[in-house]
This record gives structure tokens, sequence and C-alpha cells, in this order.
């Protein structure tokens, strides 16, 4: 069952009325700020059948799972990478874009960020000797 809810900003100036950020909000930002690190071929929408479905930009909070408080937030990522990156790196590096991202944009503390690495692409690049087989 998808619970949606609202996160509750106070407001720095009485009397003006609060401000309601949607849990969906801070998935799109958390998949946005993770995608945007180099290394990262982009998000995963679980284990199927054993193969990773990777989702396109269009659903970037499927592969984000978001526990929101009154002022805190705890984020798991599931992200697929690519072959031949350094993955503590790259889930370093995600880590702290998502941190940034979040903090910045909606004033939430980000307490954990939990990323999960689901599988690994292969690029569609051709080694010089899968070419030189073509051409024969």
């Amino acid at each position: 069952m998808d619970n949606k809810r609202d996160i509750v900003v106070s407001s720095s100036q009485e009397g003006l009325g609060g401000i309601r950020i949607s849990d969906d909000v801070v998935g799109v930002i958390a998949g946005m700020a993770a995608t945007e690190v180099p290394g990262v071929a982009g998000m995963s929408g679980g284990l199927g059948g054993g193969i990773a479905e990777m989702l396109g930009r269009k659903n970037l909070s499927k592969g984000v799972k978001v526990e929101v408080g009154e002022k805190e937030a705890a984020i798991d990522l599931f992200v697929i990478v690519e072959y031949g990156v350094r993955i503590p790196d790259v889930a370093s590096q995600i880590q702290v874009n998502v941190k940034q991202a979040i903090e910045g944009m909606t004033g939430l503390s980000v307490v954990e960020v939990n990323v999960h690495v689901q599988g690994v692409t292969f690029g569609t690049t051709e080694t010089k000797e899968d070419e030189s087989l073509r051409v024969r």
C-alpha cells in the first residue's frame, strides 16, 4: 500500500501559512541527485526474475525509498552502475549529492542515505577486435 504523505515545513514568517512538501518530491530530488553522479547508469526498480530493470528519467522516484519525519529524512536508493567504475567511490558520491540536494531544497536534515547497488551495466562500445571481425 502506497502511503502518500506531505511534509509540513514550518515557515519562519508567522501568519503566512504552512509549507507542504510531498514524499514523492523528496524521492524525485534524491533520484535526480543520484543519477547526476558519473558512473551511475540509472535507477533500479528492483530485482524481478533475477534481472534488474533499469528505469528511465520519468520514474526517478521508483528507485528511491523515502522515510520522512518532521525534520529528518532517511533515503534508500537502488541504483545500477556502469561497468569499470569503483563502486565504493560512486556510492559515496551518491550519498554526498543526495544529502546536499535534499537538505538544500527542502530544509530537512538527512540522517542517512543507503545506496543499494542492484546491478552493473555494460556499455554498447565495441572493442577493435569486434569491429575487425565485422569488416570481413
